[in-house]
């Protein structure tokens, strides 16, 4: 496992040692190349001889290239400690948006696409090229170019220009927000010491003399909504946070304005189609206890700062669950050793941590800094087994702790797609990890809820599929949003296990693995509030569909998107805002950054995505977690496909069947 060979990769990973003034020339360069390529196929291919050989394969070829080094270069904005180096990765994203924007939009160049389109069943095209020239068509047409020349597409160029610079604004203000709230020790009454070590937060001066700093990041805000005792607490922080980006408001608006009128420049009727072509009482009953036995008032009403807390008490009553007690058999480092044995056991990887040495010796300037952004990321190289042939596959890197300036939420993101060479070798992927997972304390390591598990498992299946993808081009790795998350919600199920978690526990100082008994409740209390979640994600995503669907430009202009994200989950999920505050008392939209991140109109995935998952698991795994031949099969009809070809094709496939919601039914317990 630790040979020689897997600690000498045949392809070097990425350098991060770029500044501000090399990301913009680099991307420029590469604009330039992409840019000639373009030029040259419009003044050499007419109509008669257009092709996919002719036209989209240059192109796809030079997305090859490029793709090697623009999305690290746009990366830097989410963990570099620079702040020069942040801006300028904007400004490269943005440039992005732009110069696409520019290809997409070329009436020359769709001539010769639409052209190669109307003979494609003729050209004997393989899978993935039939597949990408189809979808290529379709986003032409989408981007206005069966529009005529003028100033309805003039006008589309310049929303899509101004929608991207909105965006990237707003979600510059979510990453480097470093607001948080001020608390005296004593209203921190009931979070553990092993989630928030209270002497060890930053100490306020001045008008904060006597008070400690609570964040944002989701190392303070989990805990702080879980178990903190005073609800007075949990109501401040909750304001605090919901109203934390309330600047990005007009931005928010002006964005879902124009976002509709694009769509409508188009032929669409609104953005929404354009993109697409029961707990509460036993929770209230919680709550009415507490307030009973702690002398508090009870107004006969729960609130959105309550859920996370009353359903804490509800799993420790019910469920005898004691999340406090589970963390201590899931210390980060082990656990995630632990995870990663069983991605290689059951779909057939080696992962090789990447020592300092190592890294110097692969770096392509000999420096191991050079190949991370900052000292907390670590990598791995990552390999086929022996009996999936031995082969290199790719790097993986994590960057695992909060801090700063550091994206504030917890996922997967690519940063080289993999894809063939002309030469016909293989360029291998690079994919990131960024969490905001807790520290250690003085005492003992960082250890993780087991909702933590279940994240990084869940995010761990992203990178696996990037890992695993096997595409000519690097743009046949994109999935369609409707199946996106599907793989990782379904690597879900194996922290719902018990066999499977006991492989990934192992008791922080003794190394025991968690008893039967804990795992049973944990287990017992999974589809507690089911329903309460489920509405919570019906919420956003009914939210996202409302506010993307006008009926014309004047509703969409009309819109109080406060009022409606309020109103909305308030009505769905019976949790109540603050009272006497009126409808927009909080701003929780402006905090979701998928709505400016490519999630717009597309936010239902999600659920959508879960029938997928469950219908998978129950058909393929349920039985045997654990089946090789189930992994490996999985591996290579679902996850090496990747957006090669439709994704119901090869999951019809993988089922043997259509699919069918009755899994999902049945894992809800609903059936």
């Amino acid at each position: 496992m630790e040979s020689a060979k897997y600690r000498s990769p045949p392809q070097p990973p990425p350098c991060f040692n770029g500044t501000a003034e090399s990301v913009l020339a680099t991307i420029n360069g590469v604009f330039e190349r992409h840019r000639v390529i373009l030029d040259k196929i419009v003044a050499e291919v007419t109509p008669a001889t257009a092709t996919f050989e002719t036209v989209m394969k240059p192109i796809l070829l030079s997305e090859n290239e490029a793709d090697k080094v623009k999305w690290v270069n746009g990366f830097y904005q989410l963990a570099s400690p620079d702040s020069s180096l942040r801006d300028a990765s904007r400004k490269v994203e943005e440039l992005i948006d732009e110069f696409d924007i520019e290809c997409n939009t070329r009436e020359d160049l769709f001539t010769l696409i639409d052209a190669a389109y109307a003979t494609r069943h003729s050209q004997g095209l393989d899978g993935e090229s039939l597949h990408l020239l189809e979808k290529e068509w379709q986003r032409n047409v989408r981007n206005g170019l069966l529009l005529p020349s003028g100033p309805d597409r003039e006008r589309f160029r310049a929303v899509q220009k101004e929608i991207s610079s909105l965006s990237l604004s707003a979600q510059k203000i979510l990453d480097e927000d470093t607001d948080a709230v001020w608390f005296r020790p004593e209203e921190l009454e009931g979070i553990p010491e092993d989630d928030i070590e209270i002497a060890g937060l930053e100490q306020g001066s001045g008008e904060n003399e006597g008070r400690v700093k609570v964040t944002f990041k989701y190392d303070h805000l989990v805990p702080l909504y879980t178990y903190a005792v005073h609800e007075a607490t949990r109501q401040t922080y909750m304001l605090a946070v919901v109203n934390r980006a309330n600047v990005n408001a007009p931005l928010f608006q002006k964005i879902i304005e124009l976002r509709d009128e694009a769509a409508r420049l188009v032929g669409f009727k609104n953005h929404a189609e354009f993109r697409i072509s029961g707990h509460i009482a036993t929770l209230l009953s919680y709550k009415k206890k507490d307030c009973e036995e702690r002398g508090a008032l009870f107004d006969g009403k729960l609130y959105f700062w309550d859920k996370l807390f009353y359903s804490r008490v509800r799993r420790s009553k019910e469920f005898s669950v004691d999340e406090v007690a589970t963390s201590q058999y899931f210390p980060a480092e082990l656990t995630f050793s632990a995870m990663l044995k069983v991605f290689e056991e059951l779909f057939g990887f080696v992962f090789v941590h990447l020592s300092e040495a190592d890294r110097a010796r692969i770096s392509p300037t000999g420096k191991s800094e050079d190949i991370a952004w900052h000292p907390d990321a670590s990598i791995y190289s990552v390999w086929d087994d022996d009996e999936a042939g031995g082969g290199f596959r790719g790097y993986l890197y994590l960057d695992l702790q909060p801090r700063d300036n550091k994206y504030s939420h917890d996922a997967c993101f690519t940063l080289q797609s993999g894809f063939r060479n002309e030469d016909g070798s293989e360029f291998y992927p690079s994919t990131v990890l960024i969490c905001n997972l807790p520290k250690p304390s003085a005492a003992k390591p960082a250890l993780l809820k087991h909702h933590d598990v279940v994240t990084i498992f869940h995010e761990l299946g992203h990178a696996i599929h990037t890992l695993a993808t096997k595409s000519t081009y690097a743009r046949a790795r994109d999935v369609e949003a409707d199946f996106l998350e599907a793989p990782s919600q379904m690597l879900e199920n194996w922290c719902w296990t018990p066999s499977v978690l006991k492989r990934l526990s192992g008791r922080w100082d003794t190394g025991e693995p968690i008893p039967d008994e804990m795992i049973a409740r944990l287990v017992a209390a999974k589809n507690m509030n089911a329903a309460l979640s489920a509405r919570d994600s019906v919420h956003t995503a009914l939210f996202d569909m409302v506010i993307h669907s006008g009926e014309s430009q004047e509703h969409v202009k009309a819109m109080n998107c406060a009022k409606i994200w309020n109103e909305l989950r308030e009505e769905l999920t019976g949790l109540h805002g603050p009272d006497g505050m009126g409808v927009e008392w909080g701003h929780g939209h402006l905090i979701i950054d998928h709505f400016i991140t490519g999630y717009d109109a597309g936010y239902y995935g999600y659920l959508f995505s879960e029938v997928f998952s469950a219908d998978m698991f129950y058909s393929a795994f349920k039985q045997s977690p654990m089946s090789k031949s189930q992994g490996r099969r999985y591996r290579h009809i679902i996850l090496e496909r990747g957006g090669t070809m439709d994704e119901l094709k090869y999951l019809t496939e993988f089922l043997g069947r259509e699919p069918d919601p009755k899994a999902f039914f049945k894992d809800r317990g609903i059936a």
